[in-house]
């Protein structure tokens, strides 16, 4: 039990558990930014219908897919990130796909390289800090790839799709539930290759109550710049709207200025006590600026990245 807390990248759970669900995000984007898919593996063992899953989002269009597959069908390694749901194969160093969905079938695969995994330490074994050791959360959250390059190409149906010289990003999340409401972003297709950015706040119970947390970082130049609940960052003016989410996070010596500009969205399925059977909205076609100062208001960086992830479950700005 221990040993999983400090390898957040691999299956946490068993089979046998109840009303559990947990989950991987892998995103592709080409190097010419035209085409972007997130394809996400996981296990969802509710009561009614426990089975293992590969959904698929077209980032352009929008358009999702969810592939079902029995129990049996799912493999997994508890020494390293590998998964093996059907004939398709999910690492933190490839993927090896051939899926079977109701409009195409995709096969192919895509090599990653120049990974940069997300640091973890005894007293943070990943993003959600000394969370990490706090039970009875109802959802837990890893990185495992904040920031790599992809070599190879997929087939949709027979058409070809190289995304060599692209970006991946690769991400996680494991428990019974996601929570009421949250927002998260993700990009790293930004004009300085190396950087990646991510953020996310939510409604978290917790033994019969509440409170608002969130969990970021901006790595540039090496660096891992940190925002987050347990390190006492805050958030402030945040602003939203049909088109736009805008606010602040400040640490003891940085703040980041974010501005996301909203665009396409597909339909997720999300879990409520395992059951995949929560309708979401996904984009991984938007738009995400950031603007990093020191303390003395000295701008170190300034960037913006295409399609970014984001999720808006509205009800998290009645919080702010």
């Amino acid at each position: 039990m221990i040993s999983r807390i400090f390898r957040p990248e691999i299956f946490q759970g068993n089979l046998k558990k109840k009303n559990y669900f947990e989950g991987w995000y892998f995103k592709h984007v080409a190097h010419d930014l035209d085409h972007v898919w997130s394809f996400i593996p996981g296990v969802s063992l509710s009561i009614s219908d426990p089975h293992v899953f590969i959904q698929i989002i077209n980032g352009i269009t929008g358009e999702s897919e969810y592939v079902s597959y029995s129990l049996k069908d799912f493999s997994w390694s508890n020494k390293t990130l590998f998964l093996k749901i059907g004939d398709s194969v999910f690492t933190d160093k490839y993927i090896n796909l051939n899926i079977q969905t109701r409009e195409r079938t995709i096969t192919g695969r895509l090599d990653y390289s120049n990974t940069v995994p997300y640091p973890g330490s005894f007293f943070s074994p990943g993003i959600m800090g000394w969370y990490s050791f706090v039970p009875f959360m109802e959802c837990r959250h890893g990185i495992v790839s904040v920031n790599h390059t992809v070599i190879g190409s997929l087939s949709f149906s027979g058409k070809e799709v190289d995304f060599t010289g692209g970006k991946g990003y690769i991400e996680k999340d494991w428990g019974t539930s996601f929570p009421e409401s949250w927002l998260w972003t993700q990009a790293n297709n930004f004009k300085d290759h190396g950087s990646s950015f991510s953020f996310s706040v939510a409604k978290i119970p917790w033994l019969g109550k509440f409170f608002i947390g969130f969990i970021s970082f901006l790595y540039y130049n090496n660096r891992f710049y940190m925002f987050s609940t347990y390190n006492k960052s805050v958030i402030s003016d945040i602003k939203h709207s049909p088109e736009a989410i805008d606010f602040i996070m400040t640490n003891h010596d940085t703040s980041l200025i974010v501005k996301i500009r909203k665009n396409t969205f597909g339909e997720l399925k999300a879990p409520v006590s395992g059951n995949m059977a929560r309708r979401i909205k996904e984009s991984i076609d938007s738009e995400v600026s950031l603007n990093l100062y020191d303390k003395n208001n000295i701008l170190i960086y300034n960037d913006t990245s295409k399609r970014a992830g984001l999720e808006v479950i509205e009800k998290i700005f009645e919080y702010f």
